[in-house]
């Protein structure tokens, strides 16, 4: 597997489903801010960290350093998936991007605007690793709440209720109550809620990290499906590897503590929304896991380049 790391000769181009990493973590991390065509408007990310480092305040005047000078870009549409070792700062890092919490040092921006500005427009929607539901609403009514918080109108409301339900294939199931759905459907009525307000960006924060192996698989393949559907970015926090592989664009790998980017992989297994579960049965996705594994226990030579991975603690 080719890698291009510093001091190095530039990598090969990849065979197909081969994952690609960037010549280095903070170049593949930052791609450019905007892209100018002649007579079109640039495009904007819609994710920008820029050095962020977030610092904690510990007993007896110690700190704690959860993220140091972090820098990445998100761009339309595209998945990202965070992984690291437990600790490493992927949800501080998401914390950050939700305006949930604010830097010690360094600026985000979601599509251009600052963190807190993108909330109050609600400019993604969230989802956790509990579903969050209100056990006296129905499917429905979980679903309808960011609308009629905001003061949508009720036939509105309706409309778009009826539309995500029918995205995450519980028509059926409109008007039961979050104690009659299984841990699965639970979590797609927290993803149709999420997207309730037509974000441009999904925010992710391990989702499918209390469902067994299998549903879990299915929900993955759901997951693609809705996001080539309604072409929302996403920024993913995961501790499984097939998982970041299966659904993203890009996988970003963490440092432990205190949280560096160690390194950032082009998944070239085709496009996100076409993904389907017999991808996970080829060469070239285990292939993949098998380097990113490799990039989380400090080796970043594929087994063809040296070196291991640049100016980040190795454990």
């Amino acid at each position: 597997m080719s890698v291009h790391t510093e001091g190095t000769p530039p990598a090969r181009t990849p065979a197909a489903g081969m994952p690609t990493p960037a010549a280095s973590a903070s170049a593949a991390a930052t791609a450019p801010t905007a892209s100018v065509l002649p007579n079109r408007a640039p495009v904007i990310p819609a994710v920008e960290v820029t050095g962020v480092s977030r610092i904690f305040p510990g007993k007896k005047g110690a700190t704690v350093t959860a993220l140091d000078t972090v820098s990445m870009t998100v761009a339309p549409g595209e998945f990202v998936s965070l992984i690291g070792p437990s600790g490493c700062g992927k949800s501080t890092l998401m914390r950050l991007i939700a305006d949930l919490d604010s830097p010690t040092t360094g600026s985000i921006t979601v599509f251009g605007k600052p963190a807190r500005q993108a909330r109050i427009d609600q400019d993604y929607g969230i989802a956790f690793q509990q579903a969050g539901l209100l056990p006296w609403r129905t499917v429905a009514g979980n679903i309808e709440l960011p609308l009629e918080l905001h003061g949508v109108g009720k036939a509105a409301r309706r409309s778009r209720v009826a539309e995500l339900i029918e995205l995450v294939g519980l028509s059926d199931f409109a008007n039961h109550f979050p104690d009659q759905l299984s841990g699965g459907m639970q979590q797609r009525v927290a993803i149709a809620r999420s997207l309730a307000e037509s974000p441009s960006l999904l925010l992710m924060d391990e989702p499918f990290g209390a469902l067994d192996e299998m549903t879990r698989e299915r929900m993955q393949n759901e997951l693609v499906r809705i996001c080539g559907e309604t072409g929302a970015a996403v920024v993913f926090v995961t501790h499984s590897i097939p998982e970041a592989v299966f659904l993203s664009d890009r996988v970003v790998v963490m440092s432990p503590r205190p949280g560096r980017i160690r390194d950032v992989l082009t998944v070239t297994l085709g496009d996100t929304g076409e993904r389907g579960e017999n991808l996970r049965e080829e060469e070239q996705f285990f292939r993949a896991v098998s380097h990113v594994r490799e990039l989380l226990h400090g080796d970043s030579t594929g087994g063809e380049a040296s070196g291991g991975a640049r100016g980040v603690d190795v454990r």
